[in-house]
């Protein structure tokens, strides 16, 4: 199933490689360390490691166990990227001649706390795309303002899917008792593969609805999306670019309560001006389903699998975007802050309009 994308324009010819020098993230924690406490915080640049990987080089060289050292998140291996990692305060000595090529340590700090799987706020991203020309930069300029304004889909990155992109095929059969899997850390990784999938797939089915919206007449729609003429007629005033339909489950933005949409105004307005967002089903158990039209639509693409499962904000909304073109060299330079669990590259691939890995 080809991807569909949420802005308007036609695909943007550049050329994007993840690499140290041209991908750079931030990590930006979701609270401040207090400074005192028996948990080391060690702010730290890597390149070409994974943040797994950088967990076990600082336990093979302090000769511990990986799971002594706290992370918020998991980091791209092909980039350049500052994440904090929490190591028990007793190897603070012994880290005073810790020295490694693709490893520095920028700084440290002390927390009453280990830091803990979701311990982050968000991402603040630099990104490089080069062999851009001048109409080009125009388009990005254009579509990183549209972003600016509505905000993006928030599908799952090609990196959740593995090198080959195929681990949602081995968790699909995890998860229906097809295939063993002894590692539950992997078993977990396959399966939510497999989530994430059956998510991205309704997404695009989303956004080719808004796309259908746009371009047809009410009278038109009814038949094609197999909607009553009322339901279309209500997405078709919406002036935000995602379309919500009846019966969507929303949540309060950037975290809260989840609540069902039947097109109240104030639900809509508040849409518009990002206190709250629609959401999207990773199937499984102990979820909140959608309604009605809305879920119709998603029944599509829910699995009935025994792992638990969540809602996940289908459209989420970057800030602090900035853009520059150097017309010399070519190039086009972003920045731009996400929030945890988004996708740099999925940014890029919403502004090329195509598969960029």
């Amino acid at each position: 199933m080809d991807r569909f994308y949420s802005l308007g324009h036609s695909s943007i010819d550049f050329h994007f490689k993840q690499s140290p020098r041209d991908f750079v993230v931030e990590e930006i924690p979701l609270y401040e360390f207090s400074g005192e406490g028996e948990h080391l915080v060690l702010f730290v640049r890597k390149k070409n490691l994974s943040t797994l990987e950088l967990v076990s080089l600082f336990a093979r060289y302090l000769g511990i166990q990986n799971k002594e050292i706290g992370y918020a998140g998991l980091k791209d291996k092909h980039a350049m990227t500052k994440q904090y990692i929490s190591i028990h305060k007793k190897h603070e000595e012994a880290l005073e001649n810790f020295t490694h090529e693709d490893v520095k340590i920028i700084s440290k700090t002390y927390h009453n706390n280990k830091i803990k799987i979701g311990h982050l706020k968000g991402n603040r991203f630099y990104i490089k795309v080069k062999k851009v020309n001048p109409t080009s930069a125009k388009k990005i300029d254009e579509a990183l303002k549209n972003i600016s304004d509505f905000g993006m889909p928030n599908f799952f990155g090609y990196q959740r899917f593995g090198t080959d992109g195929v681990n949602h095929i081995d968790g699909e059969k995890i998860a229906k008792g097809e295939k063993k899997e002894r590692n539950p850390k992997i078993k977990k990784l396959l399966i939510n593969a497999y989530q994430s999938h059956l998510f991205n797939l309704w997404l695009s089915r989303r956004l080719e609805i808004n796309t259908l919206v746009q371009n047809f007449k009410a009278e038109e729609l009814e038949s094609i999306l197999n909607m009553p003429n009322d339901e279309v007629s209500k997405l078709k005033a919406q002036k935000h670019p995602f379309k919500v339909i009846a019966g969507d489950i929303m949540e309060h933005y950037p975290y809260g309560r989840l609540f069902e949409f039947n097109h109240a105004e104030d639900d809509l307005n508040r849409f518009l001006e990002r206190t709250i967002s629609v959401t999207g089903l990773l199937c499984g158990a102990k979820v909140k389903l959608s309604s009605g039209v809305a879920g119709e639509i998603e029944k599509e693409f829910n699995d009935k699998i025994s792992v638990d499962g969540a809602r996940r904000y289908a459209w989420v909304y970057p800030t602090e975007i900035e853009g520059r073109f150097n017309q010399v060299e070519a190039q086009y330079e972003m920045n731009f802050t996400l929030p945890k669990g988004s996708y740099a590259t999925v940014l890029i691939e919403e502004i090329a309009k195509r598969k960029i890995n």
